[in-house]
């Protein structure tokens, strides 16, 4: 009789850091600062790392990649991970464009 013996091992670590900063300038104080926050779990076929940033009073930019056992990124829906937006799946690289001027002036 043979007897087979399996070892699964996984691990994950979570860091936060925040930053601030503060200026006076012309008897006025500025207050700038960002969040940061990563989040990562392995096991023998890859590993995962969800990223989440945000500046003082700006939108939450979160991103997620995956990646094989060999430590190659892996490709997410046909691309790679692109950073989103509050984690909405929208893509932060894209811009919207204000065409307002241009339709008024075709409008004369």
């Amino acid at each position: 009789m043979s007897s087979n013996s399996y070892t699964y091992s996984s691990s994950s670590s979570v860091s936060y850091s925040t930053t601030s900063s503060s200026s006076t300038r012309n008897g006025h104080t500025t207050t700038d600062g960002a969040r940061y926050m990563s989040y990562t779990t392995s096991d023998p076929s890859g590993t995962t790392t969800h990223t989440a940033s945000q500046r003082q009073g700006g939108p939450v930019y979160a991103e997620r990649r995956d990646y094989d056992a060999s430590g190659r990124l892996l490709p997410v829906g046909g691309g790679y991970a692109q950073p989103t937006i509050g984690g909405s799946g929208v893509d932060a690289s894209r811009r919207i464009e204000d065409v307002t001027e241009g339709e008024k002036k075709q409008q004369k």
